[in-house]
């Protein structure tokens, strides 16, 4: 099967169309013909080992010390079972499905295994393949945050980055869990984000919200500028600080903050069950929550979707087609 493969780290260029073995689905795996995946900043970080400040101790014990340990990324796969092990219930081959493989990567390729165990789903009827992998980053890590509080009518959600993968949909879903949300994005993503629900927006070049005395019940940190101690006042009381990004130095001192301060500080997701997935896929087919995508680009363009999300320009998702 064809894949894009990495044998070294380094810029967009190291990513390679080649012909890779075609995986074998163990008795409790699916094997899923992927017809879409996207271009994530996990793939970013993993390919380029750009990652947080401080977390350079990371990289031999996940990434790989001298060549990458995973050679195939992509998170996301929206496609069509191809088979099943013995052990699997609930999937049939030719079923449309999406799936978060998660730090297994392995989706930009034209076959994917996908343990049962993970979170898979069948696709939104009303998507196609490639709108409903736009769906699974972002969606899936929005909720694994989102899970960790209480949103309602009443809570005011500051979205900081909200215009990427995982802020967009952070929006969205905030939103639809009654929530007033704040966007913080660059002026000309405002657009974007207002059409997403967000019922406020802040151009982060022209205000800093953490110094304007407006408070908020949760904070979604997806922007890697806003730690706890540039936005403790921004919380109130009891509030939370989600930190889907953040260095070495937000991972050491959350519990800290979190008892000395009485707001809930955390970089840790909660989880996400299968149900949690296909109440996604079920918000989706209402029309409460859409797809974003920026760019589409076929496989054998893979170099150029990397080097597009490197460029940091991105809304939402930039999409890699493959079947």
């Amino acid at each position: 099967m064809r894949a894009a493969v990495i044998h070294r780290f380094g810029g967009p260029e190291v990513v390679q169309v080649e012909q890779v073995p075609r995986p074998v689905p163990k008795a409790d795996e699916l094997l899923v013909r992927v017809h879409a995946s996207t271009v994530s900043i996990a793939d970013h970080r993993t390919r380029s080992r750009d990652l947080p400040k401080g977390m350079w101790f990371y990289i031999p014990i996940a990434l790989g010390v001298f060549r990458p340990r995973k050679r195939v990324l992509g998170m996301d796969a929206a496609g069509v079972v191809e088979a099943v092990g013995d052990e699997v219930a609930g999937f049939a081959s030719g079923d449309e499905v999406i799936a978060m493989l998660g730090a297994s990567f392995g989706a930009h390729a034209e076959y994917a295994r996908v343990p049962q165990s993970d979170a898979i789903a069948l696709k939104p009827r009303n998507l196609t393949l490639e709108e409903s992998a736009s769906l699974v980053f972002g969606g899936y890590t929005a909720l694994a945050y989102l899970n960790r509080v209480k949103l309602g009518p009443g809570s005011e959600v500051l979205v900081n980055g909200a215009s990427g993968a995982v802020g967009t949909s952070v929006v969205q879903l905030a939103k639809q869990r009654g929530a007033t949300v704040t966007g913080v994005c660059s002026a000309s993503k405002a657009d974007l984000v207002r059409s997403l629900g967000a019922d406020h927006v802040i151009d982060r070049a022209r205000e800093d919200f953490a110094t304007s005395g407006r408070t908020y019940d949760v904070i979604v940190e997806c922007g890697g500028d806003a730690p706890f101690t540039r936005v403790e006042h921004s919380l109130k009381p009891g509030g939370a600080l989600l930190l889907v990004i953040t260095s070495l130095g937000g991972i050491l001192t959350a519990s800290r903050h979190t008892r000395r301060s009485g707001k809930t500080v955390t970089f840790t997701p909660g989880p996400v069950s299968h149900e949690d997935l296909a109440g996604l896929v079920r918000l989706a087919e209402a029309g409460e929550i859409r797809p974003v995508i920026d760019r589409t680009y076929d496989l054998d363009d893979i170099v150029e979707a990397h080097r597009y999300v490197d460029s940091g320009r991105k809304r939402g998702n930039v999409v890699l087609r493959i079947g």
